[in-house]
């Protein structure tokens, strides 16, 4: 018994979501997908595994579709600080050189206080 199976794969060009299989598997990088088997192994094995999860837990998808949105914002937190924290250090760095140095801190010498000797037995 032969350990390869045979399918048939039909893409109608009028409907745009077979279309956009085919133009997807006509781009796709050779390096990367040896093969349309393999690509198509991928995408049934993942499609049906996420169909599994989604029935197992019916907010899996909110849950990604906030942590999408929550590494969007985070993105874009770090893109603003990469453009604003230089301007900002540079700023601080500008201050610290105008500002006139600390006078170091006076020690104040204590007054000699009067010692009494009597204990001394004398």
């Amino acid at each position: 018994m032969s350990e390869i199976k045979c399918t048939n794969l039909r893409f109608n060009l009028n409907k745009p979501l077979q279309r956009q299989a085919w133009e997807r598997l006509q781009a796709m990088d050779r390096q990367k997908f040896k093969s349309y088997s393999q690509v198509v192994a991928l995408a049934v094995v993942d499609y049906f595994d996420r169909l599994d999860r989604l029935q197992d837990d019916p907010y899996l998808e909110t849950r990604e579709s906030e942590e999408r949105f929550v590494n969007r914002i985070v993105a874009a937190v770090e893109s603003a600080m990469t453009k604003a924290l230089p301007v900002y250090l540079a700023g601080c760095m500008a201050g610290l050189a105008k500002a006139a140095p600390a006078a170091p801190p006076q020690v104040e010498e204590a007054a000699p206080e009067s010692i009494d000797w009597d204990f001394l037995g004398g």
